[in-house]
């Protein structure tokens, strides 16, 4: 009987815990990677969310190329703008291929993708101090498959948010 009286205070306790909703937070406690604003308005302003979402984190490659096509020109000067839009913003491009290939070309390509996205980036007059590069080669596929269309997916540049407002 007393096991059962306690099981069925846990229960209850559980379920008064769960029930409680959040205190409510002022100014900017939320932190700078929220994936939305207060009052559920959609992504913080400055952060990875909103770079997704308004902008577009991603470049594609043509097969051994760093050549950047025109779209992915247009998505970059949309960073740029975006970046502008946001000073205290820093950003990685990762540099990415697909699965064929040897290891040390695939890594050497990447950077080489990697670069002419931050090269497009400074030229559209974002500080070279905010924006870093690496290169994954092929060990971070976005897409899995072996097919051209999985193999393109894989053939890119991504922008990630480094750091953000401090504010």
């Amino acid at each position: 009987m007393k096991i059962k009286y306690l099981g069925a205070i846990a229960a209850i306790s559980l379920l008064a815990a769960c029930s409680k909703t959040p205190p409510a937070t002022t100014g900017n406690q939320q932190g700078f990677n929220s994936n939305t604003q207060q009052g559920g308005g959609g992504p913080v302003g400055g952060s990875q969310e909103d770079l997704v979402a308004n902008v577009g984190d991603r470049v594609f490659y043509e097969l051994n190329s760093s050549t950047l096509t025109d779209a992915g020109q247009a998505t970059l000067s949309k960073q740029a703008d975006w970046l502008a839009k946001y000073p205290n913003v820093s950003v990685q491009v990762a540099g990415n291929c697909d699965d064929r290939g040897t290891e040390e070309f695939n890594i050497a390509l990447g950077q080489r993708r990697a670069n002419a996205a931050k090269d497009f980036l400074t030229a559209k007059g974002v500080s070279s101090g905010r924006v870093t590069t690496i290169s994954y080669g092929k060990d971070r596929p976005t897409a899995l498959g072996d097919d051209e269309q999985s193999w393109a997916q894989n053939r890119n540049a991504i922008t990630s948010v480094a750091s953000g407002p401090t504010s």
